[in-house]
């Protein structure tokens, strides 16, 4: 416990309190959960710590018996959540041993984690192996559940695939010129997954594109001269990009004054969450996803209003995907714990109990219905929306216009159909509009 401590202060000076509402308690009076995010790195500003936010927010919410319906039970079933919070920082392998430390010396019942896809790729394994559930809230790559099986992990939300996907959908409706494109992600798997997709995508729906300059800066690179000189020398049409967290702040900064938002039009496959600390340094006209319908897209539902009302008088700000994510996922493992122990008898469910309730469930959550329909019932589909920003100077905030929404089954691959394969068989569906 004193390991949630010093770390979730890391977030905000009344962390205490959800450690607080927690409480002592026994096993069967409890239900402990490691909560894994960003809170240092240049991926903590605009991703990590507002995920870490949410999650502060939202347990607390929940042990107080504050959620609305059909989430107004507290905690997880009567069960007080007892969050023990890690920071994502570090590598791969670092997290494959805090990981280990979270199951094997904090024991926790779960763990709730993961926005790299070279994190979540690692520990995946080590979660299998000791037989444990694992909630991937976020990372992008497909790769989880296309490259292997698992029964004890699941990822409660989308992956890259409809990000991409739903961009090439929107550019189409919304008659973008793209006969040229350049792009630009980060050199590891959320990169060259999300990079193949939408390359795969303009394939389908813009087949005489041509492809300019491609490019592969490592994550965390931060500066990006080289880059955006041979971005603005390309001259394309459009420039996409993948980019997220710090890497995606400093190239916009870098590359507003060399005028590459004038010359070529940016679309952005998952930028809201950098909205907030840029400000009007984002041009306007900039073509952005969330990957989902979150923060300025999200739906307005009872659900929705509670949770991004709560967030924003909270912490001060908006919330935006990460904290989405988040809250889908904990939202998620709720249900399914009480749907085991409905089940049970109202017992504490075990592991397997949960596994069991967990896959292929559907429930609510604040950016709409989240669905366990791929990777054998492990792997979810939702929603996504997509808009261009706008500079309101009266709030002094990037509003978001001319949203449009896709269903779920519109931007993601059917069960049992690689994402990849999908996109080259012409992205196939009766969920467009």
């Amino acid at each position: 416990m004193e390991r949630f401590t010093r770390t979730f202060g890391l977030l905000t000076a009344c962390s205490a309190a959800v450690l607080a509402l927690a409480g002592p308690s026994s096993a069967q009076e409890s239900f402990k959960v490691g909560i894994v995010t960003f809170l240092s790195g240049p991926a903590a500003e605009s991703f990590g710590v507002p995920a870490g936010k949410a999650a502060e927010f939202v347990i607390g919410e929940l042990n107080k018996g504050a959620g609305p319906a059909p989430y107004n039970k507290v905690g997880f079933g009567g069960m007080k959540i007892e969050p023990v919070v890690i920071d994502e920082n570090g590598g791969a392998t670092k997290q494959v041993q805090e990981l280990r430390n979270l199951y094997q010396r904090d024991n926790v019942d779960a763990v709730i984690g993961y926005i790299g896809s070279g994190d979540c790729l690692a520990v995946a394994p080590i979660a299998e192996e000791l037989k444990k559930p694992l909630f991937l809230f976020d990372c992008g790559t497909p790769r989880i559940f296309e490259e292997a099986k698992y029964n004890y992990v699941f990822r409660t939300a989308a992956h890259a695939t409809q990000d991409n996907v739903g961009l090439i959908r929107y550019m189409k409706m919304k008659n973008i010129k793209m006969d040229t494109f350049s792009a630009i992600n980060q050199d590891y798997a959320w990169g060259q997954d999300s990079r193949a997709d939408f390359v795969g995508a303009a394939g389908q729906l813009y087949p005489n594109a041509k492809l300019g300059a491609d490019l592969l800066p490592k994550f965390g690179a931060g500066q990006y001269g080289t880059e955006v000189s041979a971005l603005v020398s390309a001259g394309s049409d459009v420039v996409y990009s993948s980019l997220w967290g710090g890497d995606l702040q400093a190239f916009i900064l870098q590359s507003v004054p060399r005028g590459l938002a004038k010359r070529s039009q940016l679309v952005l496959s998952a930028a809201d969450h950098v909205l907030p600390p840029l400000g009007d340094k984002m041009p306007d006209g900039v073509i952005i996803g969330a990957r989902g319908s979150y923060g300025l897209m999200s739906p307005k539902t009872p659900l929705n209003e509670w949770f991004f009302n709560g967030y924003e008088k909270a912490h001060g700000a908006y919330p935006v995907q990460a904290a989405y994510r988040v809250t889908q996922s904990i939202l998620g493992v709720k249900n399914a714990v009480e749907k085991a122990m409905a089940k049970n008898g109202g017992k504490k469910p075990s592991a397997d109990e949960l596994v069991a309730a967990m896959t292929g469930s559907e429930w609510e959550s604040p950016g709409g219905l989240i669905q366990m329909k791929n990777g054998d019932g492990h792997q979810a589909i939702q929603p996504i929306s997509f808009s261009r920003t706008k500079y309101n100077a009266e709030k002094k905030r990037v509003d978001l216009v001319d949203i449009v929404n896709f269903e779920a089954e519109c931007v993601n691959p059917p069960p049992g159909v690689k994402a990849i394969d999908w996109i080259k068989g012409g992205m196939k569906s009766d969920k467009c509009k």
